[in-house]
């Protein structure tokens, strides 16, 4: 089984000129889902991970799948209002226009091991901002791991130094 096979295109979402890669399909099928799931497990290897922290709100579907695997702590980062206790907030830039996330300030302890987890990196202004977010809480990123990488928009550059998994590459 190819997962790639159930991943779409859709053209023009969520603005004109964005070619949107839609994980439906995939979640949906329970074989493919296990399969991604456990392809982003083995991404991440024998390291020790204890919180994992999914983006909203892609980043939740295996997020809680791989902090159940991993015997983690799973953390949510969400959009500005969503979080019911007391945030720190980054704003950042995305490839159609910017956007806020928020973490709990206590969801990290300094010295935790985090893992990353988002279904696409693309531009890379979100995990970017994910990150400083978990550092300033002093949480140390083990891993930033994605279901998809979008390589044509070099996302990568704005994760120098740190370790960056994907299990599909475009």
């Amino acid at each position: 089984m190819k997962l790639i096979d159930h991943i779409r295109d859709i053209k023009d979402f969520p603005t004109p000129g964005i070619l949107f890669k839609d994980i439906t399909p995939l979640l949906g099928n329970k074989t493919a889902f296990a399969k991604a799931a456990q392809e982003l497990l083995e991404l991440i290897g024998d390291q020790q991970i204890d919180k994992v922290v999914g983006v909203e709100s892609r980043g939740f579907f295996f997020g809680g799948v791989l902090a159940e695997k991993l015997n983690a702590g799973f953390v949510p980062v969400r959009k500005p209002g969503k979080l019911p206790h007391t945030t720190v907030s980054q704003t950042y830039a995305l490839e159609y226009g910017t956007d806020t996330l928020e973490i709990h300030k206590d969801a990290i302890q300094p010295g935790d091991k985090v893992l990353v987890h988002d279904d696409v990196l693309a531009t890379g202004g979100t995990a970017q901002a994910v990150v400083k977010l978990i550092e300033a809480l002093g949480g140390e990123v083990v891993q930033c791991n994605f279901l998809i990488e979008l390589s044509f928009l070099s996302g990568k550059e704005k994760l120098q130094g740190q370790d960056i998994k994907a299990v599909i590459t475009y």
